[in-house]
């Protein structure tokens, strides 16, 4: 999953989408819905943007990236040009969220095998846990613009 220079990224290899940061999440599970809901909810400024990862933009981006998020259990964060996954794109995510969830980033300094042992066993459960949807999510109207 992971390049050898940067463990958790991997290089662009073409320009991205957008501008903002890009949260690529499985559109069929409940437990990413819900954590794309979680964020809006305290992304006052809007700066993230969204792709199921069964819509062409997130099949586009997995792609580019070389991911396959559904495979291997992840959600990805693309910023900067490089893309992030499991407990960094995590942590990278909270760390720009409003409130003291920004405070989240502080794990960064736990080792990522412990922290990515702990996302695996979620990601591994989570249809079981927390159900699976027969279709993605569909934005409302006031939130499709940032849904790609």
């Amino acid at each position: 999953m992971c390049c050898m220079a940067f463990p958790g990224t991997r290089p662009t290899k073409n320009t991205t989408m957008s501008d903002h940061p890009i949260i690529v999440f499985d559109g069929e599970c409940n437990l990413c819905e819900s954590s794309v809901q979680f964020v809006i909810r305290r992304d006052k400024d809007a700066k993230f943007k969204f792709a199921s990862a069964q819509s062409e933009a997130g099949q586009k981006l997995q792609e580019q990236y070389g991911l396959d998020s559904i495979q291997s259990g992840t959600m990805i964060l693309v910023q900067d040009g490089k893309a992030y996954t499991k407990s960094d794109a995590a942590l990278r995510i909270a760390g720009e969220l409003d409130g003291p969830w920004k405070a989240m980033s502080v794990f960064r300094i736990v080792p990522r095998f412990l922290r990515n042992g702990v996302y695996g066993i979620v990601a591994r459960n989570r249809y079981r846990w927390f159900g699976k949807k027969d279709e993605c999510m569909i934005p409302t109207p006031d939130l499709k613009e940032r849904f790609l």
